[in-house]
């Protein structure tokens, strides 16, 4: 499904990774530019594969692939270098001086998102959270023959079987329903 750079930029919109504004101005600069954004889209679509190798050997409960694993660290580090601590949720103090306006915490944040690699930055970044944290277990493959997608399962029981209930969940349902009304008729 990435074709060309503007897709990868349109699923960086999608993924909520980027602003419209971003994305408009990184398909311009594409149309620019288009071996830089050509050779991101290539790298995009190895960092797809990467992660897609190493959350299915976990699932499979198999080796991760060794090769996967370092083309993930890599981009894990090199989006690490485009990151900074900001502080978030400031607050004034009650007299409203500028000097006493607190920070209520920080998170880290991306620096430029006008670079053409900037949309696998977070991506990157977000395979290797999932991959150091507690949630792992629950990294799941659709259970739709059609669908090739992997998903967090946070439901209750951790007994979701598909990416989502409104597409590949229905169209199972829909499918049982037909296959139940033909045996009945």
């Amino acid at each position: 499904m990435l074709e060309t750079y503007a897709d990868l930029a349109r699923f960086g919109e999608d993924a909520g990774l980027l602003e419209s504004g971003q994305v408009d101005r990184l398909i311009e600069r594409s149309r620019a530019e288009p071996d830089r954004a050509q050779q991101i889209l290539l790298w995009g679509r190895e960092l797809r594969e990467a992660i897609h190798d190493i959350f299915w050997a976990i699932m499979k409960q198999q080796p991760v692939p060794p090769g996967a694993l370092a083309r993930l660290n890599a981009d894990v580090q090199g989006a690490a270098s485009h990151m900074s601590l900001v502080p978030v949720g400031r607050s004034a103090a009650k007299d409203g001086s500028a000097r006493d306006i607190a920070a209520k915490g920080f998170e880290w944040k991306f620096d430029d998102f006008n670079d053409f690699d900037s949309v696998l930055w977070p991506i990157a970044r977000a395979a290797g959270d999932l991959l150091a944290s507690d949630q792992l277990p629950y990294v799941r493959a659709c259970f739709s023959k059609t669908c090739q997608w992997f998903f967090l399962d946070t439901s209750k029981n951790h007994h979701r079987r598909w990416c989502d209930m409104t597409r590949c969940g229905n169209r199972a349902k829909v499918q049982r329903f037909y296959e139940r009304r033909k045996e009945s008729s």
